[in-house]
């Protein structure tokens, strides 16, 4: 039995995966960035890491090292770049890291390449790279597609209405809230620390971005929304769904391997 991580395999029974048909490497996307006094800064690196393991078990994927810097953290969904703890990359620097990752993978042989994103500020630089990367291995003769998505986009309304019985109120303030909180209960419950989450009410926040960050603007939690009703629970409900939603859509839009092969 194999690992579906790669760094954890040695490189004849990784490079058997990659001559297989329909082989697919996914690359789970994160960042290094504060998510309040009750979770790691690693959270979500830890988790498209996590969801991408789930997905390759039901897709016969492999699981690339996750990509553990991001693109700066901003007021209006994470909290400020300023905050201690968050260790970031320029856009510029973060669309070629993915392009020449992608176009190496592709190269490799690789008939699919996905990018599982945990990071919010994350998606367009991360669209570039990918872009740029499939444009320039075609060019070259490869076949090879990509897909890029993040993970919440797949927790449908019927979820939300079970994790936010008191009503959902946005994707934007919920950094360091009840969704990742609850996802990292279930996943990563030895680095949490439910004591010291602190309830505040959701942060009020502009239709517009100021420079420099003023750091008044979000609570000082460095939260953007309460964490107060996380549970392992919910943090199943959403990981059920969103596992099980991103390997349909893997199915429904690429050519996949055979999902039996041994991996554990």
């Amino acid at each position: 039995m194999h690992s579906v991580f790669i760094d954890e395999l040695d490189a004849q029974t990784y490079a058997e995966h990659v001559a297989r048909t329909g082989s697919t490497i996914i690359i789970p996307a994160g960042a290094t960035e504060q998510h309040g006094p009750h979770m790691p800064l690693g959270v979500d690196a830890m988790l498209s890491r996590s969801i991408a393991e789930a997905v390759a078990q039901l897709t016969g994927a492999l699981v690339a090292p996750a990509l553990c810097y991001g693109y700066k953290s901003q007021p209006r969904s994470g909290g400020g770049n300023h905050r201690v703890g968050t260790t970031s990359l320029g856009g510029t620097s973060l669309s070629l890291m993915v392009e020449d990752v992608v176009a190496s993978f592709i190269s490799q042989g690789f008939d699919n390449v996905v990018l599982l994103n945990g990071h919010f500020e994350n998606y367009q630089f991360l669209y570039e790279g990918v872009d740029n990367a499939v444009a320039k291995t075609r060019t070259a003769g490869s076949t090879a597609r990509a897909i890029l998505l993040s993970y919440w986009d797949f927790v449908d309304e019927n979820t939300l209405a079970k994790v936010f019985p008191d009503g959902f109120l946005g994707w934007d303030i919920e950094h360091g809230g009840i969704l990742e909180t609850s996802l990292m209960l279930l996943l990563h419950p030895q680095l949490v620390d439910m004591d010291r989450v602190i309830d505040h009410p959701p942060a009020k926040l502009t239709a517009y971005d100021i420079f420099p960050e003023d750091p008044a603007r979000t609570p000082d939690s460095g939260c953007l929304s309460s964490a107060k009703g996380a549970t392992a629970e919910r943090g199943q409900l959403l990981f059920e769904t969103v596992t099980d939603q991103v390997a349909q859509a893997l199915k429904g839009e690429l050519l996949l391997g055979d999902v039996n092969i041994e991996v554990n």
